[in-house]
């Protein structure tokens, strides 16, 4: 039933019952009634009363049995409030877990992307070490070839010795007049198959990385300034037992160092105690004759001796490198730096340098490549290897990354000390 149909039975209906309320209040009345001990005037106004509440009794109950609404909004109204504020409140927390979810989409696609770029880097490098794969494989082949090589020719050696011991026998005044010459070709075939053997065991000690000491490698190391020409005989005993000692770790790993297994010709020996008895400074080194794997039960070294001289000086700048714009992968920044150094280090071995590798703070150098990582995009920067301090050839060589001075001003540091 429509809203304006409710009105108009609620007009009639209140028209009809105020009319039988009047008349019968008129008749109480006239008739002179008494209710309760009343007076008639006052039944009158009791009826009249009633008749009221009874219009308004039927409108309302009229009301709320034609208007479900009404019903509802009389009745429920409270509840439809707290289940409006509670859809309200869980509005408002649909829409923040919205936004939650919104911005986890958002690191989500970021995260992405960050390995989308990682698994390029990682192709890139592969890829590098597939090209660096490459000449190793053309070096074992060619060592395989070297190694057949000689083998045909130990066999054709063994050949051309079997041939002569058959004519030796058969020509004594021919074996003595060529008897220095078979010596001397036993010599070239004992030294063939040394060689031959040696490839093969330094081949298969390359393969399983069992070799400890390489050709050159210093065994020991010294500055040497004599005050007196005789002490040069205990100088060089003490280098001597240093570097057969590194040796013997070295090559026999877990053995008690109870034996000399370093061997260094003996002419070699006082030829260097002839040359050390001459006046100034010198660097002694021992170094490894040949390749030696673990287990081997000699080293063959030879003396190697150098003038001492300054090799490098406190704030030399030994090797500078341009870290471009575009340049910002940590990767590729710390393989640039590492270029750095290794260029710095080539340098100082050309300058006469008789150590092995740099010294530098590799905390400073993570340091350096995260900020590096972290600069303005576009920002070109020049890195220098300087030395920090006055060496020698013998001593250590500390470098420090940092950016070249401005004018007027001194440098930066970029890599601390050590």
């Amino acid at each position: 039933m429509s809203g304006w149909l409710l009105i108009l039975a609620l007009l009639v209906l209140g028209g009809v019952l105020s009319t039988l309320g009047d008349r019968l209040g008129s008749r109480v009345g006239k008739a002179r009634l008494s209710l309760f001990g009343l007076r008639p005037r006052h039944t009158a106004v009791v009826i009249t009363v009633l008749t009221g509440s009874l219009i308004s009794a039927v409108s309302l109950g009229l009301m709320l049995l034609v208007s479900e609404r009404l019903r509802r909004g009389l009745f429920e109204l409270d509840q439809i409030d707290e289940r409006l504020r509670t859809s309200r409140v869980q509005l408002e927390s649909s829409r923040s877990e919205l936004q939650a979810s919104q911005a986890q989409v958002a690191r989500a696609q970021l995260g992405q992307q960050r390995v989308q770029r990682e698994l390029a880097q990682a192709e890139q490098r592969a890829t590098t070490l597939r090209n660096e794969l490459a000449p190793l494989r053309q070096e074992r082949a060619r060592l395989e070839a070297e190694r057949n090589r000689l083998q045909a020719e130990r066999g054709r050696l063994l050949g051309e010795r079997e041939r002569l011991s058959g004519e030796v026998a058969g020509r004594d005044a021919e074996i003595r007049r060529r008897e220095g010459e078979l010596a001397q070709l036993r010599q070239r075939i004992d030294a063939g198959s040394q060689e031959l053997e040696q490839l093969e065991e330094n081949l298969i000690a390359l393969r399983r990385g069992d070799v400890v000491l390489t050709s050159g490698e210093v065994l020991a190391s010294a500055k040497v300034k004599l005050e007196r020409p005789q002490q040069a005989r205990g100088v060089i005993d003490a280098v001597l037992q240093q570097a057969n000692l590194n040796a013997f770790r070295r090559v026999r790993p877990g053995d008690p160092p109870e034996r000399q297994i370093l061997l260094v010709p003996t002419s070699d020996i006082n030829r260097l105690e002839e040359l050390l008895k001459r006046p100034g400074s010198w660097v002694l080194s021992i170094r490894s004759a040949a390749n030696v794997l673990r287990g081997e039960q000699q080293v063959l070294a030879f003396p190697d001796l150098r003038p001492n001289r300054r090799v490098v000086s406190a704030g030399e700048v030994l090797a500078s490198t341009t870290i471009e714009g575009d340049l910002r992968s940590p990767d590729l920044l710390a393989r640039r730096l590492n270029l750095l150094l290794a260029a710095a280090y080539a340098r100082a071995q050309r300058q006469g340098t008789t150590v092995d590798g740099l010294q530098f703070d590799p905390t400073a150098f993570s340091s350096l490549v995260r900020s590096l990582s972290e600069r303005p995009s576009g920002q070109v920067v020049q890195l220098q290897a300087v030395a920090l301090r006055d060496a020698d050839t013998p001593d250590p060589i500390t470098v420090e990354l940092r950016l070249p001075p401005r004018q007027g001003q001194s440098a930066s540091p970029q890599g601390p000390r050590r």
